[in-house]
């Protein structure tokens, strides 16, 4: 098993054994590596926030701060969570039980997880999710 994988030339097989050593790698890598990017512009945000705490004496340009101020605050929220989630996957790899269906215990599949790491669900059992969620949502 490679500890360091290239996630730009890395290639998922399907006919692989599913989350052998070298999957779990790279999907080690991926989850890292998308953690690693959120906290970067976190750290970004902040240190635009504090610049941008100067008073603004036009009441128009401080409520149109304020307003991207809140909109960017409410997406690093969203990115807080989404860490959460980022770290739960890899407490899963750490288990082994990554890469399986919560619902079902089958493989979610490499092509569903490559495009959404951290899903927890397959697709079956996302759909047979949302369904339930829409049924109950519409009444």
């Amino acid at each position: 098993m490679s500890e360091k994988i290239d996630l730009s030339n890395f290639v998922l097989d399907e006919d692989d054994e599913f989350m052998n050593a070298n999957q779990r790698a790279y999907f080690r890598a991926k989850l890292n590596a998308w953690k690693n990017d959120i906290l970067r512009e976190a750290r970004e945000t902040l240190d635009h926030l504090a610049e941008e705490s100067a008073n603004h004496p036009d009441l128009a340009d401080r409520a149109s701060s304020e307003t991207d101020r809140a909109i960017e605050l409410r997406a690093r929220d969203r990115q807080r969570k989404l860490i959460s989630k980022i770290d739960a996957a890899l407490q899963r790899l750490d288990e082994g039980t990554y890469g399986y269906c919560e619902e079902t215990g089958e493989p979610i599949g490499l092509k569903r997880l490559d495009a959404r790491p951290i899903a927890t669900l397959s697709i079956e059992a996302q759909e047979r999710h949302e369904r339930r969620e829409k049924v109950y949502r519409d009444e």
